[in-house]
């Protein structure tokens, strides 16, 4: 899709540009605890600020539904903020309204603006055509640089892009040109690796990256369930055994698409689920019937990096075992830095996401060695699954 960035907008002196952010952060006694989101949205803000714009951030925070509610409110974010960009960020307590026209009035060029949380307000997330018209009464220009809230069609996503010349940020311009790099128009072969606990929440997901992608790894407990589809006995694994005839049609969608297929070729079974838990690996047909599979095994491990050397790109969601304890991580840690070293070397397009497996990356090392890791999550999740999103729709030029 074609859409309009910074590189776009001619003089901006002067101009108040309303930017969305995603400053939905992790807060404890009132201090931010992870600023990856505010890092992420940094550059926006330090390029409008300093070539003369008058800078006005849109975000929300938790889920008010439409109520003031003082623990969800933004103002302990401004100094977070502030303290990363290296200059003041003012605060205002409402994101409409005298409160927030009066601050805008103020602002003198290069001044970054934070105003309260959009969803204190319930035209936020019904998209109300005169909420959004409250919001863009308080600028020229709309900047979208949250590609983790563009799957919400809400006044401050979507309703207020109808009303300002809309533009990406670098950040969401970053997001959209790395997924057309690995789903819209990627070099080929394309992998898919995909794990996680249960197909009934990747359905979707696995119908569509069948039709696009040459190779589908499929991992974690969603695996055990294709294994179950096929015949094999995965003892007390994590099975949705009601959903044998789902998997199957997914298998036979990919063999129709000439989509390779790839299932775990052994597997680490344990007894139970802890850190440190006595386990082997056996073969497939040697599960024991009290054993659940928690990770898979060397061959397993061969075949995915072999699949890893032959792809050109790579998308990746989801663990391919029991990450979070070891040594149940094994598999995911050594797929991720396979992936990594091949991208290192410029043999490989990587691009990951969804909340597990920013985790799993970060755990192995490997995340900073990737082409692209997004920390949208579930606009992350819809994009894989080919819906369309309507904060990026509305960006269209």
């Amino acid at each position: 899709m074609a859409f309009n960035t910074l590189d776009n907008i001619n003089d901006i002196t002067g101009k108040r540009v309303l930017v969305r952010v995603d400053l939905n952060v992790p807060m404890d006694g009132g201090k931010v605890t992870d600023t990856t989101r505010i890092e992420r949205v940094l550059p926006t803000i330090r390029e409008l600020s300093e070539k003369g714009a008058k800078v006005v951030l849109l975000a929300h925070f938790g889920r008010p539904k439409g109520e003031r509610v003082a623990s969800m409110s933004l103002a302990p974010v401004a100094p977070a903020v502030s303290s990363l960009l290296g200059k003041t960020v003012g605060f205002a307590d409402d994101c409409i309204g005298p409160a927030a026209s009066d601050a805008v009035s103020a602002m003198s060029n290069g001044d970054v603006l934070l105003l309260e949380n959009t969803r204190f307000h319930k035209g936020e997330e019904k998209n109300d055509p005169s909420f959004a018209e409250a919001l863009a009464s308080n600028g020229d220009l709309y900047v979208n640089d949250a590609f983790s809230a563009a799957h919400r069609a809400h006044g401050s996503t979507e309703g207020i892009a109808k009303l300002l010349p809309a533009y990406a940020g670098r950040t969401m311009q970053a997001e959209l040109e790395a997924l057309s790099s690995a789903l819209g128009d990627p070099k080929r072969p394309v992998l898919a690796v995909v794990g996680g606990a249960k197909v009934s929440s990747k359905i979707d997901l696995l119908e569509n990256l069948v039709s696009k992608v040459d190779m589908l790894v499929i991992g974690g407990g969603m695996a055990n369930t294709f294994l179950a589809a096929k015949g094999v006995n995965v003892g007390k694994s994590l099975c949705e055994h009601d959903l044998a005839d789902t998997a199957k049609r997914i298998m036979s969608a990919a063999e129709a698409a000439s989509c390779e297929i790839v299932l775990p070729a052994d597997a680490v079974v344990a007894r139970e689920f802890k850190a440190g838990a006595e386990n082997e690996t056996v073969s497939l047909d040697a599960i024991p019937a009290d054993g659940m599979i928690l990770d898979v095994g060397v061959a397993s491990i061969e075949t995915v990096a072999s699949k890893i050397d032959t792809a050109k790109t790579l998308v990746w969601n989801g663990p391919l075992g029991a990450f979070e304890i070891e040594p149940f991580d094994t598999a995911t840690v050594a797929a991720a830095r396979h992936a990594a070293a091949n991208t290192k070397a410029g043999k490989l397009n990587s691009v990951a996401g969804g909340g597990d497996t920013v985790a799993a990356l970060n755990h192995a090392g490997a995340a900073d060695d990737f082409s692209y890791v997004s920390t949208a999550g579930g606009a992350f999740l819809e994009w894989l699954e080919g819906k369309e999103l309507p904060g990026v729709k509305a960006l269209e030029a």
